[in-house]
């Protein structure tokens, strides 16, 4: 209702009274501007097609009610299409809940503790596949050694190297499962704390090339909170991870992630290059001081709720209205449907602002859009840029000036800076480079300015 007071947010996600240092929370309930039921409601057709234009719109402008975010966030994440009907979300729905139930049982099969609401923080088998009865392991899931799961793994002869990278994360996840969002009431109760670690232990699993990486455990725990379906809660969060698990990813010699941080810099280098130079000088040209933030998308950096408003905040801004086809579109070529959405122009009116930006300007890249949490970061440089010149003696400074933060930004006025940010970052390559190399990927630009050019002429 216009004019009505905004309303604290804090109560849907309770803290535990003891726990007195969390940051506080910004966020408020606003109505006419934060997105509510009634909107949300209204944004459907009798069919069950979603405006999301206007939805996106609201979001942007107020976030979301705390009682819709994780209906909402199924469709910001590519989830479901919003030009699907009712009837086909719920087959949808449906189909993902068997296939995670087939899943989850494959996994209990492999190991019996998954689904029986405890989990494990300690290994229970060595790098050759052989049991071990850690005490530990023994109390925490009621597995006896005379139990028929270590009776069954002696008897099994070597394991599959899969499996056995696999069983050996399981105690990994349990204990980053136990740390994580601690402070809040909802994980008092183990029955969440095992959910959380049967959806992580299940997509390590299905994940070959990323597995199970510390800090996906900050990524799914708001799911098992919003959505109260295991199987709902699961697919929200591997949605979440098509968009990350780039970072996560590793070789020998590379972390995905430092692709990322190698944008940050280029980015830092146009629009702050004296900041930049400092830095270098500092030995932070690497920008690894701002790994976190980029891992867990600043949920370090912000309180429990405000944490998720920056999150549906920038997937607003970021929404593609191809997201859904893209996730859903076949393997292979020959099992592409009739009716593929490849070649049809997406609507402009149906994307966030940012991708409605990168659309005009070239910021698509052959690489894709850089995400906008980079320009998050660049933003939070480019404001603390004069205390970072003047304070900075070291990395250790550094890292303090920027852990200052926690706690002290606004999720709203953040997306606004790194917005500006990327719209100045734009204009100034498009207008560095001839209209003939205006999509070149921005990791050859930093490559060509960082080595062979002086940034003077920007």
């Amino acid at each position: 209702m216009w004019g009505a007071p905004a309303e604290p947010a804090d109560s849907y996600y309770q803290i535990r009274p003891e726990c007195t240092d969390v940051p506080n929370t910004k966020f408020k309930i606003k109505p006419g501007k934060t997105l509510s039921v009634r909107k949300w409601q209204a944004a459907f057709t009798q069919e069950g097609f979603l405006d999301m234009g206007k939805t996106l719109n609201r979001i942007q402008r107020g976030g979301i009610h705390p009682t819709i975010r994780g209906e909402v966030w199924e469709f910001l994440l590519g989830c479901y299409d919003p030009k699907s009907t009712f009837e086909e979300r719920e087959q949808i729905r449906q189909r993902r809940r068997t296939q995670y139930a087939s899943w989850k049982q494959e996994c209990k099969q492999m190991f019996p503790v998954i689904g029986s609401g405890g989990f494990i923080t300690a290994p229970v088998i060595t790098e050759k596949g052989q049991p071990i009865l850690d005490p530990l392991v023994l109390q925490e899931t009621n597995l006896g050694e005379d139990s028929d799961f270590f009776k069954e793994l002696e008897s099994r002869g070597p394991l599959d190297k899969k499996v056995i990278q696999w069983m050996l994360t399981l105690h990994q996840i349990g204990l980053d499962v136990n740390r994580t969002d601690r402070t809040l009431v909802f994980y008092e109760k183990k029955e969440n704390l095992s959910k959380l670690w049967d959806i992580l232990a299940l997509y390590a699993w299905i994940d070959n090339d990323v597995g199970y990486c510390q800090g996906m455990s900050d990524l799914c725990s708001p799911m098992i909170m919003l959505l109260e379906d295991e199987a709902d809660a699961f697919w929200c969060f591997e949605r979440l991870m098509r968009r990350l698990r780039g970072n996560f990813r590793s070789t020998g010699r590379s972390v995905g992630v430092e692709a990322q941080l190698t944008h940050l810099a280029s980015i830092t280098q146009i629009i702050d290059p004296k900041l930049h130079h400092h830095l270098e000088n500092l030995g932070g040209g690497d920008y690894l001081f701002a790994i976190r933030m980029i891992m867990v998308q600043f949920r370090r950096e912000f309180s429990f709720c405000d944490s998720l408003y920056l999150w549906e905040m920038m997937w607003a801004l970021e929404y593609d209205p191809e997201m859904y086809s893209l996730y859903e579109e076949p393997e292979f070529e020959g099992e592409k449907t009739e009716g593929s959405s490849k070649g049809k122009p997406k609507s402009i009116k149906q994307c966030g602002k940012y991708e409605r930006e990168n659309m005009k300007n070239g910021g698509n890249s052959a690489e894709g859009p850089l995400p906008i949490s980079v320009f998050l970061v660049a933003s939070v440089l480019k404001d603390k840029s004069s205390k970072l010149m003047t304070e900075a003696r070291g990395l250790d400074d550094v890292v303090k000036i920027l852990n200052d933060i926690t706690g002290n930004l606004d999720a709203k006025k953040a997306c606004t800076g790194a917005m500006k940010l990327h719209k100045k970052y734009l204009k100034k390559v498009l207008n560095f480079f001839p209209l003939s190399l205006r999509f070149v990927s921005v990791t050859s630009f930093y490559l060509y300015t960082h080595n062979e050019t002086s940034l003077a002429v920007f």
